[in-house]
C-alpha cells in the first residue's frame, strides 16, 4: 500500500522542484527525502524520479500520483473538519459544547499581526479555550504556498488596486473589509502641513518634490503606491525603500519623507505624524484563504469571525481622519 506521508514528500517535490527545498521547508536532511521517496518509488512499482543534470524531475506517473495525492488530502481536510465538529458539539461530562479544539496554524502578514491580529487571538482564547491558534509571519505568496501544501492552514492576506491575486485552484476565499490607504505627512517641517490647513494640500501633485518613502516595486504595494503617483502627474522622488510600515512611518516621523501607510495601523503607530485620507479613498482588500475541505473546520468559523469582530473594533473611524 502506498504510504500517504511519502505521497505527500512527492507532491512538495513536485512544488517545490528540489529536494533540498523540501528537505529546508519540512526539516528533513535531504538524504532522508531521498531516501522516503526511493522507498515511495519501490512502493509504487514504477520509476518516479529521474535524474536531469545534478537534480530531478518527476515521470509521468509520478505526476499523475501528485494528482491522486491532491485527491486523497482533500478528502482528509474534509474528513478532519467533520470529526472536529462532532468534537466541538461534545463534552467530557457536562454535557455542554466544548466550542472548536485542536490546533490551527494561521498565517499573516505584518500589518494585520501588528492590529487586528492580536484582538482576534484574545476573542478565540477566550470563546474556544481548546482551541490552540499557532501564528507564523509570513508574505502573502509564501503564505499560498504554504496553504496549499498544508503547511498552514488558515492565511491573512492583502490586494492592491491592479494587483489582483491569481485565482489558486482548491482554495476558499473569504474577504474581511476594505482597509483605506492613508498619506502620511511629518508633524512639522518643510512637508507638513499647518494645523489650521490640515486638507488643503490640493492633490498628490502638491508633493511631486517630496522625498517618498515606499515599498519596493517587487511588492504589490510597492507597485501600486508608483502607479498612484504617476496617476497624479510626477515620478517619485524615491530616498527609502522597505516593506515595514513601521519603519515608513517612523522614518516620516523623523522627518526624512512622506509615504502611505494602510489604515490599520493608525492609532499610536502614526503618533506626531499627519495622516490624511487621499483622493478617491483607495484601499486594499483584506481576505482569508484556507484549502476547500477545511472551510467548514470549526476552528476556521471561528477564527474568521473574530477576525471581522476584531476588525470592526480595532478599525479607525474614517470620519477622524483629515481629507486631502
Amino acid at each position: 500500500m502506498l504510504n500517504i506521508r511519502r505521497m505527500t514528500l512527492l507532491r512538495e517535490l513536485h512544488h517545490r522542484g528540489t529536494l533540498a527545498a523540501v528537505a529546508r521547508e519540512l526539516h528533513y536532511s535531504p538524504s532522508a527525502v531521498s531516501h522516503q521517496l526511493s522507498q515511495l518509488e519501490k512502493e509504487a512499482g514504477v520509476p518516479l524520479m529521474e535524474t536531469v543534470g545534478r537534480g530531478v524531475r518527476l515521470t509521468e506517473a509520478a505526476k499523475r500520483l501528485v494528482e491522486r495525492t491532491d485527491e486523497v488530502l482533500d478528502i482528509l481536510d474534509t474528513a478532519e473538519s467533520e470529526l472536529a465538529a462532532t468534537r466541538a458539539g461534545t463534552s467530557g461530562s457536562g454535557g455542554q459544547r466544548s466550542g472548536a479544539v485542536g490546533t490551527l496554524r494561521v498565517t499573516s502578514f505584518q500589518s494585520a499581526m501588528a492590529s487586528i491580529l492580536p484582538t482576534a487571538l484574545t476573542m478565540v482564547n477566550r470563546r474556544h479555550p481548546h482551541l490552540q491558534v499557532e501564528v507564523y509571519h509570513r508574505d502573502v505568496g509564501e503564505a499560498f504556498d504554504g496553504v496549499i501544501a498544508h503547511s498552514f492552514d488558515l492565511m491573512l492576506g492583502d490586494e492592491f488596486p491592479g494587483e489582483p491575486e491569481p485565482v489558486r485552484p482548491g482554495l476558499h476565499r473569504e474577504e474581511l473589509f476594505a482597509d483605506p490607504m492613508l498619506l502620511v505627512l511629518p508633524a512639522s517641517g518643510q512637508w507638513a502641513l499647518p494645523a489650521d490647513n490640515l486638507g488643503e494640500l490640493g492633490g498628490l501633485n502638491a508633493l511631486a518634490d517630496a522625498p517618498w518613502i515606499l515599498e519596493p516595486t517587487s511588492a504589490p504595494c510597492g507597485r501600486w503606491m508608483r502607479a498612484v503617483l504617476r496617476e497624479a502627474g510626477f515620478e517619485p522622488r524615491v530616498t527609502c525603500e522597505t516593506s515595514d510600515p513601521l519603519l515608513r512611518a517612523h522614518m516620516v516621523r523623523t522627518g526624512h519623507g512622506v509615504t502611505m501607510i494602510p489604515a490599520l495601523l493608525a492609532g499610536p503607530y502614526l503618533d506626531d505624524t499627519q495622516a490624511l485620507s487621499m483622493p478617491g479613498s483607495p484601499h486594499r482588500s483584506l481576505f482569508t484563504a484556507v484549502r476547500e475541505g477545511y472551510a467548514a473546520h470549526p476552528g476556521v468559523r471561528a477564527f474568521r469571525t473574530a477576525l471581522l469582530a476584531a476588525a470592526r473594533r480595532e478599525s479607525p473611524d474614517s470620519g477622524e481622519l483629515d481629507e486631502l
